[in-house]
């Protein structure tokens, strides 16, 4: 079953990757979920560089994978990417549902100042 889930995961991440595409002005928030964590990076596409990244990982040894944790990453990246000059980006669920912990991640993000 699991080979299945993730053929059409790519296959859904593939069509939001035709629509979504970071710029230098309005860079990309990429988010990866696994079952320990959940990661989150902007992206400036047009020179293919990583700006910020956060994960559960900074948030210490124990921080596993739920909403309180999510939220917290999602304000963590916000900071980062002020403190780097970016304000707006374009969020990219990179084929996840928006529910639970990317939800939670989003929020995080714009209480944090992110807008998109």
């Amino acid at each position: 079953m699991a080979g299945k889930n993730r053929e059409r995961r790519e296959r859904i991440k593939k069509g939001v990757r035709k629509k979504i595409t970071g710029t230098t002005e309005r860079p990309r928030l990429s988010v990866f979920r696994s079952n320990r964590g959940i990661y989150a990076q902007i992206i400036d596409d047009s020179t293919g560089t990583t700006l910020v990244a956060s994960s559960t990982v900074e948030l210490g040894e124990k921080a596993g994978l739920n909403i309180a944790n999510s939220k917290a990453v999602g304000k963590m990246i916000a900071e980062k990417s002020a403190a780097a000059g970016v304000l707006t980006v374009v969020f990219d669920r990179n084929g996840y549902l928006y529910h639970g912990n990317i939800k939670a991640l989003a929020e995080g993000a714009r209480e944090g100042g992110l807008k998109f």
